[in-house]
């Protein structure tokens, strides 16, 4: 009975210790790159045995090759290879991902190269012969900055994202539409546009997208198409030489270019000159800029988020925007819902700038009076968001204890925004017909045909309206 025991319980042990030590072990990729079979095969023995998946190549053609179709966590290469050298796979590696993390084998001879490396961005060397231990423990340190880089990374996403929640506050089915447009287009590398009325927050749209994309650890850039002129523009979006116009002291990279690996936000696309909007449709296409003065193209690598508060189909229709670069700035279309539209998000929006403008002005928060906040509500916001954070910023200047009627302007208690029992005293639709009906029948001396023509209605129709309010 104990002998039968041990035989069902044995293999159970081993397969639980298996399984205990796999999910202890590394799962990281290791590329090992050596073009002498021996070397190349106890180079992988050793990585495999830590745990680490281990690709293998020969060349630094193969390298790359493995390199660009596989997640690769550390490349461990020789600097001298038959064909292409180790430096040349550092450089093509570190092109294709600059944080990729390279360690070089090298011989004592050679020590010189290796420092060489190391300044083209390789994260340590280790020279032949060497230690396995030693060779195992540089891999460990690398792989462990890899995590720490890549966890602080994430880190930083989340707290931008968390921003992003913080300035676009709502909860409406509109604004909702518009977080699960920005979560999809986020890490594509299409143009995005942008359009909504003026203060409804199209920059931080743009914005959002950025820090939630790929891109968020390099710049984000802005400028406002319709804030400069013409000349200053072009030079703003794609540079100068030194002299290619008075006052071009120096050559500068424009904005396309300064905002390479990240995003570059065109604000009001729509107030574009004509003649650049020919030469922004050709950066967009080439994927490169000519500076002013300059006759070379440079490549750019940054995404382009277009924004406007016109409707661009209109002006399209209108010849005031070229149709061929309207598509290419419209691969994906967000349209920002105005306040109108979202005014369920109202009570949200000002409890943020009370809670913002409190902290910025060194005073505690105020209470909004139930009066106030209904008038708020009732208010249309031609200026939409940006006109709301501005009348918040006053009332708390003016409040006292709390925000009530009297810290808001007169147009908050005017006609838009009268009282229930106020808009229960006007007349009702009915009343406002039949009074209109009467005072047009006497204007023609109870001419009741010539009344129908005016209201643009049938003479048959008019009698039945007459008969309907008891006129006679």
């Amino acid at each position: 009975m104990l002998t039968e025991w041990k035989r069902t319980i044995k293999p159970c042990v081993k397969l639980a210790f298996l399984m205990l030590v796999s999910l202890n072990m590394p799962s990281e990729n290791i590329l090992i790159v050596e073009d002498e079979e021996l070397m190349r095969s106890i180079l992988r023995q050793l990585a495999e045995g830590e745990g680490y998946r281990a690709f293998t190549a020969d060349s630094a053609e193969a390298a790359i090759e493995i390199f660009a179709t596989n997640s690769i966590d550390l490349t461990l290469t020789d600097i001298k290879m038959a064909g292409r050298d180790g430096l040349h796979l550092l450089d093509q590696i570190k092109s294709a991902d600059a944080e990729a993390i390279v360690i070089i084998m090298t011989a004592f001879s050679t020590v010189d190269t290796a420092v060489a490396a190391l300044r083209k961005g390789a994260y340590d060397y280790i020279t032949k012969p060497f230690v396995n231990e030693d060779l195992l423990q540089t891999i460990r340190n690398a792989l462990a900055h890899r995590r720490l880089f890549q966890e602080n990374r994430t880190l930083r996403r989340e707290l931008r994202r968390k921003r992003r929640a913080g300035e676009l506050i709502g909860e409406s089915d509109a604004l909702r539409q518009v977080f699960e447009l920005i979560e999809k287009v986020a890490n594509a590398s299409a143009s995005v546009l942008i359009q909504g009325e003026s203060g409804t927050g199209k920059e931080l749209v743009a914005r959002a997208i950025h820090a939630e994309s790929e891109r968020s650890d390099d710049p984000f850039l802005a400028v406002n198409c319709g804030a400069l002129s013409e000349s200053l523009l072009e030079s703003e979006l794609f540079g100068h030489v030194k002299g290619s116009f008075t006052g071009a002291v120096t050559d500068k990279a424009g904005l396309f270019r300064s905002a390479s690996g990240g995003t570059l936000f065109l604000d009001e696309i729509g107030e574009m000159p004509s003649s650049l909007q020919v030469k922004l449709l050709r950066a967009l296409q080439e994927r490169e800029v000519t500076p002013v003065g300059s006759s070379t193209a440079i490549p750019f690598d940054a995404r382009i988020i277009a924004a406007t508060n016109r409707r661009l189909e209109t002006e399209v229709a209108e010849g005031r925007f070229r149709e061929d670069l309207f598509y290419r700035l419209n691969v994906v279309e967000i349209d920002v819902p105005s306040l109108r539209e979202r005014a369920g998000d109202i009570e949200l929006l000002v409890k943020h700038f009370v809670a913002s403008f409190a902290r910025a002005q060194g005073r505690i928060e105020r209470p909004v009076s139930p009066a106030a906040m209904e008038a708020l509500k009732n208010y249309n916001w031609p200026g939409n968001i940006r006109e709301l954070e501005h009348v918040i910023e006053r009332a708390m200047i003016l409040s006292g204890d709390s925000i009530d009627l009297d810290s808001l302007s007169e147009k908050f208690v005017g006609e838009k925004n009268q009282t229930m029992d106020d808009l229960l005293t006007r007349p009702t639709l009915d009343e406002i017909e039949r009074n209109y009906i009467l005072e047009v029948i006497a204007s023609v001396d109870g001419d009741k045909a010539a009344a129908a023509v005016i209201l643009r209605i049938d003479l048959s129709t008019l009698y039945r309206k007459l008969k309907r309010y008891e006129l006679g």
